[in-house]
């Protein structure tokens, strides 16, 4: 006999399930839209096409470089000719230090003739032409190391960071999502202070690195070499920053990554007390014009709702030693495409349907922020010194967010930046409002592997930007194929690791997604925006760095993480 307490229990599972079944029966589908869509970006798709002009023919986009620059004119103008309306772009800043690099080549000319695989680090210098030097070897894992290297640098190549390991690969460098791991991933991990603790652990090590580079640069030596993350990569590099982009903080000593194999050839023979001798020849330069930077922004027109937005966004900016097709090309081209679908096939949206394509991602979502905070909602100016001139939108320990009143006319944000795989669900963002919403909106596309409904928050791309400012901002579960193993700020990072197929659905669902949105009677459901942080303490106040553990990512030498943890 069921007791009162199970008879309650199973009255109120049935409500719920009543009450989401009936949500779901009113949130239909358009499948006459869809079918269009499908139809468009299936036998009609344009987006090698587009691959090609951007990655190709532009290449790497640094914020900051003429190649960012060629990068924001050329998707205006394209837009343009796709028929977008209002095709231009937003400037916003202060940026600082423009940076890219023109050749790299390092050669061991003792004891042995061979070349090496090495790139520069961005915002460091050249070499002014070729120099010969001895390496030595050279391990800095917190202040306490620095003494004993203190006169013994100048002149010399530094070998710098903790011994690597190298390993033979016993999984897959590429996967696909089986039901296993998309169940996991749609199970809600329960918040914690973790990501507080992260963003002031980021803070102390960029502070440790900014030193490291003071002292190193006093010392002057020719240049600093350090190995590539990962231990199973075979001779993929991944390559960030050296020094801040920021004026008057950038590097003045040559700083290159180096594949690990050849760091560790190196390392073992001068282990051997044997010498070795390099020769490098680095050319970057560095631009006084790059303050402001720019988005790219265009828009389909609504009808009966024009005054209302639905948005949609990927990041154009990219690191610089290969040509940025998956971090973030392959996001770019597919909302590109998107917007080339809806306007082919002729929708008349209610909404109007609003791209941006953003600039300054890499260094910290830098041009979401600035135009959501410039559009939407900000936060008070952050008084730390050395982060004066940021947008704050994300950072909630500098005060409370003041809305403007545009904010409450955009409806949602959607955003794609994890690789060329595709979809398979979507992030709400701990917005259960939505549930019913994007489970009717994701049935017409189960037989395209899109079935994942998560309430995890997901980071370190632009949606954030929009979610801290109170927008229903929203990223899509994509396959990882190869996107953290090889190509996620790599040398690998080309238009040969995109996939066609993939792509091609990632641009039909984000089309017929960014529809219904503009289509709906309602605008979005929103959580509420989260609360102000305390400020942190001050420098003085903090704990000293502890010793870096002894991997390649972690060593205070090695590439610093491209985007600190967010709020």
């Amino acid at each position: 006999m069921m007791t009162s307490r199970r008879l309650a229990a199973f009255v109120l599972a049935l409500f719920l399930s009543c009450t989401f079944s009936t949500a779901l029966a009113q949130e239909k589908a358009d499948l006459d839209a869809i079918s269009k869509i499908r139809y468009e970006g299936f036998r009609n798709s344009k987006i090698m096409e587009l691959a090609t002009g951007l990655m190709d023919q532009i290449g790497p986009r640094l914020t900051g470089s003429p190649n960012m620059r060629k990068a924001n004119d050329w998707t205006r103008a394209k837009l343009e000719e796709l028929g977008m309306s209002n095709s231009h772009l937003e400037p916003w800043s202060p940026f600082g230090v423009g940076w890219s690099n023109e050749y790299t080549s390092v050669n061991m000319i003792s004891p042995d003739h061979a070349p090496l695989l090495a790139y520069a680090k961005a915002w460091t210098p050249g070499t002014n032409g070729p120099v010969k030097a001895q390496v030595i070897r050279v391990i800095i894992r917190g202040p306490q190391d620095v003494a004993k290297y203190k006169g013994k640098l100048a002149g010399k190549i530094l070998l710098i960071g903790d011994d690597a390991d190298v390993k033979m690969s016993t999984t897959p460098l590429a996967e696909r999502y089986d039901d296993k791991k998309l169940a996991e991933e749609a199970n809600y991990e329960i918040p914690g202070d973790r990501n507080d603790a992260r963003f002031r652990e980021f803070v102390q090590r960029a502070r440790m690195q900014r030193e490291l580079n003071k002292f190193i640069d006093s010392e002057k030596p020719v240049a600093m070499i350090d190995h590539s993350r990962g231990a199973i990569n075979g001779g993929t590099v991944f390559v960030q920053q050296g020094g801040s982009y920021k004026q008057g903080l950038t590097a003045a000593t040559p700083q290159l990554t180096m594949a690990t194999e050849h760091w560790d050839r190196i390392a073992r023979i001068l282990a051997a007390k044997k010498e070795v001798e390099l020769e490098i020849n680095v050319k970057n330069n560095f631009y006084d014009d790059a303050m402001t930077q720019n988005n790219t922004i265009a828009e389909i027109p609504g009808t009966d709702k024009k005054d209302e937005v639905v948005m949609l966004g990927a990041h154009l900016d990219s690191w610089h030693t290969g040509t940025g097709a998956t971090d973030n090309g392959a996001g770019t081209i597919v909302m590109m495409e998107a917007m080339r679908i809806l306007k082919a096939v002729g929708v008349k949206p209610r909404r109007t349907i609003r791209i941006g394509l953003w600039s300054g991602e890499e260094e910290g979502l830098l041009g979401s922020q600035w135009y959501v905070a410039q559009h939407f909602g900000s936060r008070p100016e952050s008084k730390d010194p050395e982060r004066k001139g940021d947008p704050t939108v994300l950072r909630r320990d500098t005060g409370p967010m003041t809305v403007k009143p545009d904010q409450a006319k955009v409806s949602a944000y959607f955003n794609v930046d994890n690789g060329s795989g595709k979809i398979r669900g979507i992030y709400m963002q701990e917005n259960a409002q939505v549930e019913p919403i994007f489970a009717a909106w994701m049935k017409p596309f189960h037989d395209l592997g899109m079935d994942t409904l998560t309430m995890r928050n997901t980071g370190g791309t632009d949606h954030l930007s929009f979610d801290a400012a109170g927008i229903p901002g929203f990223q899509f579960i994509q396959d990882p194929l190869e996107y953290d193993t090889r190509t996620h700020h790599s040398n690998m990072d080309v238009y040969d690791r995109l996939q066609p197929e993939d792509l091609k659905q990632a641009a039909v669902i984000v089309a017929s997604f960014v529809y219904m949105a503009a289509q709906r009677d309602q605008m979005f459901p929103r959580k509420p925006i989260e609360k102000e942080l305390p400020p942190p303490p001050p420098p003085e106040e903090e704990a000293a760095p502890a010793p870096a553990a002894a991997t390649p990512a972690a060593a205070p030498v090695a590439n610093p993480p491209a985007k600190p943890p967010l709020n």
